[in-house]
């Protein structure tokens, strides 16, 4: 039992202790490769519903602008559904398959993983609630592939990339706005340079922290001030106030009987409830609690 004890302390004092830097986001998230011409494609593929294998579900469709850039639902409904947000409903007839996590709001995604004084990586940016694919470019394949999300049951998930290419290319607005071969990685590549604009810099947080103190109301500076002070830095913090790490707190997924999950970002958190990866607490105030109690 020393000897375990002894490897415990050792190991946490190896660990360095979390920055609990609090700061603004950077004020574009813009790559060099980001042209006029590929915004404008990525933003007309990600509202396409064409990019799913039953040509009925588009990104926008749960990261509706409307709803936050999320959909505003505990999980989400993808193929053989109808309707946007809270709205949306299986078909008639359709086999209700769950999807069993809350839809993280694309916006501000372009910075997953920024931490601060440290360079950022944008190929290294971790996606989804288990940080399994890095990049948004990466991000955009897996919903295509997911037989709940975009694919249904139209094709195998090998050849669902390569299907979502061949549509395209049989559309000559398509053939014409891509200049060149359409590919699976021209196509992630406008998504992500559309994505990488929907960002939200300019708040009265990250105006408060550039300088102007007037930005925040003596109410938020006081809350701040309270976050800080309980600890909540320790893991939400940097300029998109989380740490990206996998945390366990009491929470499992019954998918996957998963017990870790990312801290998720607390940017624009107004428009993107119901909260955790579980869609499960529908205001802050059941956040605040549940942390309370733990």
């Amino acid at each position: 039992m020393l000897t375990t004890l002894v490897v415990i302390l050792a190991t946490a004092a190896a660990e360095p202790l979390p920055n609990t830097q609090i700061e603004a986001l950077p004020k574009s998230a813009a790559l060099p490769g980001d042209t006029p011409a590929k915004i404008a494609l990525g933003r007309l593929l990600f509202f396409d519903p064409i990019l799913s294998a039953t040509r009925d579900v588009a990104c926008a469709t749960c990261h509706h602008p409307q709803h936050g850039w999320a959909d505003a639902r505990p999980t989400p409904l993808g193929v053989h559904a109808s309707g946007i947000g809270p709205a949306r409903r299986l078909v008639k007839g359709a086999v209700f398959v769950p999807l069993t996590r809350n839809t993280p709001t694309i916006l501000n995604a372009a910075f997953n993983g920024i931490e601060s004084g440290k360079p950022f990586d944008p190929s290294q940016s971790p996606m989804f609630w288990d940080n399994r694919v890095h990049s948004l470019e990466a991000q955009a394949l897996v919903p295509i592939r997911q037989s709940e999300e975009m694919r249904g049951e139209v094709c195998s998930e090998a050849d669902s990339v390569s299907a979502m290419v061949q549509r395209l290319k049989n559309i000559p607005k398509y053939l014409r706005l891509f200049q060149t071969e359409i590919t699976a990685e021209k196509v992630t590549q406008a998504i992500a340079a559309y994505e990488r604009t929907l960002i939200a810099p300019d708040t009265p947080f990250d105006r408060f922290m550039r300088g102007d103190k007037t930005a925040m109301t003596a109410e938020q500076q006081q809350g701040m001030a309270a976050f800080q002070k309980a600890g909540c830095a320790l893991c939400h913090n940097g300029p998109m106030l989380s740490d990206f790490k996998l945390h366990a707190i009491g929470l499992t997924d019954s998918a996957t009987n998963r017990t870790e999950f990312r801290t998720p970002s607390l940017r624009n958190l107004k428009h993107t409830a119901p909260y955790m990866h579980h869609g499960g607490s529908t205001t802050l105030d059941e956040v605040l609690l549940f942390y309370d109690r733990l």
